[in-house]
């Protein structure tokens, strides 16, 4: 047992068990467990309501565990940064080291950075390590060094990987708490750390009903599933009116449970149905894995291309003419759109802060391929109301849905609301649960009561557009609509390409007149890519769809959960899509994608994958960047330039917009910062 002092710095890891750091930290001498919370540096990414409410329960649950070691868990409030909380506290308690565990969001990526190279410059030693992951982002590259961009050929790679992931730590027997009295002053109870005000405890009261947080209660969540509905969850997870799913995704957000302990306790649970010959369990086993291994791919993909949380992954898109329709989106997020399955389930949204899987595709589907909404907006909405929101997760749902990932969903595919009603909740069991006022109305008539005859909606106390809306869009003027605008996105990007002026902005969305206003995208500050490249890149996206044009009628997966409506039209100015953002230089690389067709139902952590949201804000100064389409690093992370800290602190200190959102991430693996006349090529893993 060492002398020295380690701060153990808890972020979304908030176990005792299978956690490196801490069972790190207690190995080296008296621990000092820490939680910062620093809503200013959360910046446009701050949780939500239900998802602070969660937070606060897991902290104190997780203080009690800590205090039962030896240890109680140190909380702050910082109005600074979190660099800032950590000297100070590392000097009140005379720490040398500070130890925290991994995230991979690009949030998180460029302050851990910067905390770390802070911390260094005051002789104290960081050390970080893997929590949150089965295996780290740059682990798993194709044969050309390439990240990938398909999931199955992932998952193929992930599941061939030649060796298994690493097994859960036991929790520390005991900590060493430092030898400084006192200390108790420094910290404040979950309860003056102002995760949620007055009004949010009378909202939230009912949460507890259903949910508790706490990583404890975490494995009892885990052994229930194991128990029993894993082995029957081929067959029920579709269903979206009953417990058919684990669960588990808001305890895996906030690491109480570890993605290690779940994937070694269902692997086992498959091994043993292998050997008893329990095929239907066997594969149940195997999807769930499948479904973990979405939350994987949501991080790696955040990692290599660390843009996504604005910006379509496939450039094409930005061509696209989304609708800037605010009625649009209040009927969508009250449940007022007239289509039963979407309404009930922005009603659960609203009042559960959860979502089945089924229901979140089926409901972000609507607002952007319905609606035409743009889906950042869906995913901001989601990012505010869901429990389980998570950053990753949700950029990988709402660019799944919106088409904006090689093998996700193509545009024009249409989940059409009472088909999927019909297939997933065929005795209207779940709309009654959420809609009473269609409580009466027959099963025939309840996805679709704008068909229902006179007399069964009258018998039934139906009043369309009185007691419940009609259809808010017609599903033939939608798809017209959205046929129409495919067409003059591909005209737009066939001209642009042309005529080589680089791809244009996404809209920007001015909330003072709705007009949609098109920046050029490009020019004399950023580097604009080579034509043959954009073209050949266009190419590959157009012979994508011509392939994926001949599968459009094929049945779609769809799925998700629900909540109560607000009745305030949140802050438009926080829906705009322009944001502040850094120049990029980079020079583009094409990249042959492989034009297989995947059609994957939308899943996530621990099977409860969900699209989620992003708040967007609206900086003073607009700057231009290069074309931005499918992009791969150029080498893998080891081959990585190495960064000079000092430009990247440089550029941090002159921009308060950067440091507060941790906006302007360039492309893959690889962040460009332009701070006087260098560019350096930052190599992601030298973050952790």
């Amino acid at each position: 047992m060492g002398s020295s002092t380690t701060i153990v710095w808890f972020r979304r890891d908030l176990r005792v068990e299978d956690n490196p750091a801490l069972a790190a930290a207690s190995k080296a001498g008296a621990v000092v467990p820490l939680f910062i919370w620093c809503a200013e540096e959360e910046g446009e990414f701050r949780p939500g309501r239900v998802s602070r409410w969660w937070l606060k329960q897991s902290l104190m649950h997780l203080n009690s565990s800590l205090t039962k070691l030896g240890c109680p868990l140190l909380m702050q409030k910082s109005r600074g940064s979190s660099l800032n909380a950590l000297l100070q506290i590392a000097r009140d308690t005379k720490a040398t080291q500070v130890f925290y565990n991994h995230l991979y969001d690009p949030v998180s990526l460029i302050r851990d950075h910067h905390v770390k190279h802070g911390l260094s410059q005051y002789g104290i030693t960081v050390q970080t390590f893997n929590a949150d992951l089965l295996y780290e982002p740059w682990e798993l590259f194709d044969a050309r060094g390439n990240p990938y961009t398909h999931f199955q050929l992932f998952w193929q790679r992930y599941l061939g990987m030649d060796h298994e992931p690493d097994g859960p730590l036991l929790p520390p027997k005991r900590l060493s708490p430092p030898a400084e009295p006192g200390l108790g002053h420094l910290g404040l109870p979950a309860e003056e750390l102002g995760l949620e005000d007055d009004f949010e405890k009378s909202s939230n009261a009912m949460l507890a009903r259903t949910w508790t947080p706490g990583w404890s209660n975490a494995n009892k969540s885990l052994d229930a599933f194991l128990a029993g509905p894993l082995a029957d969850y081929g067959d029920n997870r579709g269903k979206v009116d009953g417990g058919t799913t684990s669960m588990l995704s808001p305890h895996l957000h906030y690491g109480e449970l570890s993605i290690r302990k779940v994937f070694h306790a269902v692997r086992s649970k498959q091994l043993l149905w292998i050997t008893d010959g329990r095929q239907p369990a066997e594969r149940s086993a195997s999807l769930f894995l499948r479904a973990l291994g979405y939350r994987e791919y949501s991080r790696y993909l955040c990692f290599h291309f660390p843009f996504t949380h604005e910006r379509s992954l496939l450039g094409h898109l930005r061509h696209f003419p989304w609708r800037v329709d605010e009625g649009f989106f209040k009927a969508w997020r009250q449940g007022r759109t007239g289509y039963p399955l979407v309404d009930a389930g922005m009603r659960e949204l609203w009042a559960t802060g959860w979502l089945h899987n089924r229901i979140r595709v089926i409901v972000s589907s609507f607002c952007v391929k319905f609606l035409q909404l743009p889906w950042r907006w869906g995913m901001k909405y989601f990012w505010d109301t869901l429990l389980d929101a998570d950053l990753e997760s949700d950029i990988l749902g709402w660019q799944y849905i919106s088409g904006s990932l090689p093998d996700g969903h193509e545009l024009d595919r249409m989940e059409i609301p009472h088909i999927e009603g019909r297939r997933f909740d065929p005795d209207g069991n779940y709309v009654r649960k959420w809609l009473p006022e269609l409580s009466r109305l027959p099963t025939e008539w309840i996805h679709e009561p704008w068909n229902a005859p006179p007399s069964v909606l009258c018998a039934a106390g139906i009043e369309l557009g009185c007691n419940y809306p009609r259809p808010v869009v017609e599903i033939a003027a939608a798809r017209e609509r959205l046929q129409r605008g495919l067409r003059d996105m591909w005209e737009h990007n066939s001209n642009s390409i042309s005529n080589g002026s680089g791809t244009p902005e996404p809209p920007e969305i001015n909330s003072d007149n709705g007009e949609q206003q098109i920046r050029d995208y490009g020019g004399s500050n950023g580097h604009q890519c080579h034509e043959s490249q954009r073209r050949s890149n266009d190419q590959m996206v157009i012979e994508r769809q011509n392939q994926q044009q001949q599968q459009r009628d094929r049945c779609s997966d769809t799925s998700h959960p629900d909540q109560i409506v607000p009745t305030l039209l949140p802050d438009f100015n926080t829906l705009r899509s322009g944001s502040s953002r850094i120049h990029h230089h980079h020079h583009h690389h094409h990249h042959h994608l492989q034009p297989q067709q995947h059609n994957f139902a939308l899943a996530g952590p621990g099977e409860d994958f969900h699209p989620a949201n992003h708040r967007q804000e609206q900086h003073p100064q607009q700057q231009q960047f290069p074309q931005l389409q499918l992009q791969q690093p150029q080498q893998q992370h080891q081959q990585a330039v190495e960064m000079m800290d000092s430009d990247v602190n440089s550029t941090a200190e002159s921009s308060s917009a950067f440091r507060r959102n941790y906006d302007g991430y360039a492309t893959a693996a690889a962040v460009w910062f332009p701070t006087h006349s260098n560019r350096r090529r930052v190599d992601f893993s030298a973050y952790l």
